[in-house]
């Protein structure tokens, strides 16, 4: 045995513990304001912090030492500080990097453990609706601040002719649309067009209808209980997956669906999770991170479901392509990424 490499292995997976309980912390600051009341990136004490937030300053004085300890904040002094850029990431929810309120979906895995028990002895399954509830409301605000920054911005102008289309008034099925966040970041940015969100997931489709009128586009985007393989329409001008294809059981009869449901000259927009084609490639920090919540989530989801393909969150652009020139498309392309997405278009 080298003994250097055990302690290196040692070090690695004390490490990795002292992550996973930070994350809980994160996600107990992100409910009880805390990093939101430091995200002035101004000193406070622990007494201070805890008056403005009605906590115990005892623990709120212990929670800070965690922080501060992790990286994840200053002490200068008996005095905490959240510089500007953790602040972006945990304080400030409109910030294109901001990552506390994803964190939900980390606490979901330990929550839906004895389901994955279950599943690894059986058949594979744990469909979506069976998470823990804090699964959905952290997938909406893991995914938003990217949409958010990415998707009006930069991946529809990535896809030929969309955007023109959308000014002028289109027609857009959101596929898996969840909490609706991508449905309406669009109908936001497109007032001329009409955007419909289908979930199977009942209640998803509350919660995004609620969303639209939060956010004043109950006019041009409604939401409908239905499946990637049966959701009604054939004229669609642009038909979209957000973070979900990979997650189906049958996504080659999806994609079939939505060949049908596309007008001729419609388009495919299909945001899937960064992946390389092989493991080898992936063996990075996002990599490490999708294929461990994949197999809480996504694989167990699509193995739930008829064919049971379980792409995986990390599929990889060969294996995406094949869903759809097997489904007949004739035109596959990768329009962008980010360190995060694979932003991908399809023709017939």
């Amino acid at each position: 045995m080298d003994e250097a490499k055990l302690n290196d292995f040692m070090g690695k997976l004390v490490c990795d513990m002292g992550g996973a309980a930070m994350l809980a912390n994160v996600i107990l600051g992100d409910e009880l304001g805390l990093y939101r009341a430091m995200a002035d990136s101004q000193l406070t004490t622990p007494e201070a912090l805890a008056s403005k937030t009605g906590c115990n300053s005892r623990l709120v004085r212990e929670w800070l030492n965690a922080n501060a300890a992790s990286g994840y904040m200053e002490h200068h002094d008996g005095q905490f500080l959240l510089p500007e850029e953790q602040a972006m990431a945990l304080g400030i929810e409109d910030s294109p990097v901001y990552a506390a309120g994803g964190a939900s979906v980390i606490a979901a895995l330990f929550h839906d453990k004895d389901k994955l028990v279950k599943a690894m002895h059986s058949d594979g399954g744990l469909p979506w609706g069976d998470h823990h509830p804090c699964m959905f409301g952290g997938t909406e605000r893991f995914f938003r601040p990217g949409y958010r920054t990415y998707l009006v911005a930069s991946w529809l102008p990535a896809l030929d002719g969309v955007v023109e289309k959308l000014k002028a008034g289109a027609l857009v099925a959101d596929i898996g649309c969840g909490h609706g966040a991508s449905t309406v970041v669009m109908a936001k940015a497109f007032p001329a067009s009409r955007f419909v969100g289908f979930d199977y997931h009942a209640p998803s489709i509350s919660t995004a209808s609620l969303r639209a009128q939060e956010g004043g586009v109950a006019d041009r985007a409604s939401f409908t209980e239905g499946t990637a393989k049966n959701f009604p329409g054939n004229d669609y001008d642009l038909i979209c997956y957000f973070d979900c294809l990979h997650d189906m059981g049958d996504p080659v009869g999806a994609a079939k669906h939505a060949y049908q449901a596309l007008k001729p000259d419609g388009t495919v927009l299909l945001v899937e999770p960064f992946a390389n084609d092989t493991l080898d490639q992936n063996m990075n920090p996002v990599g490490r991170l999708f294929y461990a919540a994949s197999t809480f989530i996504c694989t167990p989801n699509s193995l739930s479901q008829e064919v049971g393909l379980g792409l995986g969150a990390q599929a990889g652009e060969a294996r995406l392509r094949k869903v759809f020139t097997d489904a007949g498309f004739s035109r596959f392309r990768r329009a962008a990424e980010t360190p995060f997405n694979l932003i991908l278009e399809a023709r017939k």
